[in-house]
């Protein structure tokens, strides 16, 4: 039988799927792709990807987020231990891939973001680029470590 937490874990699967294939097609196509543009095109682009990317997918980020922490705290109240330690699993993932975003990326995305607007020149625009794609490898772990930990959850051996 289905159970409450076992919704909200295939809730959060789905929510950070979104994310996990957005860091997974940067990693695996924006990043080399980018070695072929100028710094010019570079700002352009990536600040209007994140003009956009970083408002709309901060919601199923969060919802991904607040359904794993609602299934794992379910699961715990029912007793269902295995799924309880997956969630915690998810969570501490998920929480991991917040700090490093915030960390790096983001507030490389907003200066991006704001040479794209004409907000001033960003001439280390490509060594910010590297040091936002240096992380990639982490955020994709740390999604595709959350996501099987839910997967878990929602299987529930």
């Amino acid at each position: 039988m289905t159970t409450t937490f076992q919704i909200l874990a295939v809730l959060a699967v789905v929510s950070n799927a979104v994310v996990f294939g957005t860091d997974f097609f940067s990693a695996t196509v924006v990043r080399p792709a980018l070695a072929h543009v100028d710094d010019s095109t570079l700002v352009q682009v990536m600040g209007n990807v994140h003009r956009y990317g970083d408002k709309r997918l901060a919601l199923p980020g969060t919802l991904g987020l607040l359904a794993a922490l609602g299934g794992t705290g379910t699961a715990a109240a029912a007793g269902e231990t295995t799924a309880a330690v997956a969630g915690g699993v998810a969570c501490a993932a998920l929480v991991a891939w917040l700090v490093v975003f915030n960390k790096v990326p983001a507030p490389i995305n907003r200066r991006l973001t704001a040479a794209a607007s004409g907000q001033g020149a960003l001439p280390e625009a490509r060594a910010l680029q590297r040091r936002s794609d240096g992380v990639l490898g982490v955020l994709v772990t740390l999604q595709l470590l959350g996501l099987v930990a839910l997967c878990v959850m929602v299987a529930r051996p």
